[in-house]
């Protein structure tokens, strides 16, 4: 079944991208920065628990939630590119959170009238989170692209960076028989608010970058493998411990 394999994209983009906020805990530039930060971990990795959860019964294969999450190699992740990008500098990070939040918040409002009611209690919540994040990301984006020159300059330098993994977000993943909602159809609501950003943090978007993919065919850089090492070292250590 389809169904499962589109909700299993959905686990891998929002473990892998909370596992990368996290790493900003203790390293974040304020104290209310360590706050936030590993919150909107908190907030994507609950995310993921359920969509794991919900992934191994619709496959039907006796995986759980634990098994999905730490006990498949780098190949088997099917997550977007934009999620396992290493973390850089503090511009980068929210920068990255802003992108991958413009897209969920009109995905999952419009996945409250899914016909899956676990996808649409699970939008119920993220829906709310994903509104927060854009804000959270949003003003540091403004305050850093508006800032000094050396924080502008960063800011720009994040969205060359980044700006050719944007793409995959809106490409077509497994069919999900119109349970989930469409991702092409999503472009709309992303342009508007990643342009008031801009627009307030005096940045240019990139014209003719060409757009990197792959990610949901389990091909990735380096980064991700180095992060499920670390991430799921201590289940692979001790399996069928329980914690």
């Amino acid at each position: 079944m389809a169904l499962w394999e589109a909700v299993l994209e959905l686990a891998d983009d929002h473990l892998v991208l909370g596992h990368r906020v996290s790493e900003w805990c203790g390293h974040a530039p304020m104290l209310e920065e360590d706050l936030a930060m590993p919150n909107m971990a908190l907030d994507l990795i609950g995310t993921a628990r359920t969509l794991y959860d919900h992934a191994g019964a619709l496959e039907g294969a006796g995986r759980d939630e634990n098994r999905l999450a730490y006990f498949r190699d780098e190949r088997a992740y099917v997550n977007c590119l934009l999620v396992e990008r290493p973390n850089g500098d503090f511009a980068q990070t929210m920068l990255r959170q802003l992108y991958f939040a413009a897209f969920m918040e009109p995905y999952w409002r419009q996945a409250l009238h899914s016909s899956d009611a676990v996808i649409a209690g699970v939008a119920g919540k993220a829906v709310k989170e994903m509104a927060y994040h854009i804000r959270h990301a949003g003003e540091w984006v403004i305050r850093l692209g508006d800032g000094t020159e050396e924080s502008a300059r960063r800011m720009q330098s994040a969205v060359r960076a980044l700006h050719g993994y944007t793409g995959e977000l809106f490409e077509a993943g497994a069919d999900a028989g119109g349970v989930l909602p469409d991702r092409a159809a999503l472009r709309g609501d992303w342009d508007r608010v990643i342009g008031e950003v801009f627009a307030e943090a005096g940045l240019r978007q990139p014209d003719g970058v060409p757009m990197q993919s792959g990610g949901r065919r389990g091909l990735h850089g380096e980064g991700l493998g180095h992060l499920l090492a670390e991430m799921q070292s201590l289940a692979r250590a001790h399996p069928g411990a329980v914690w």
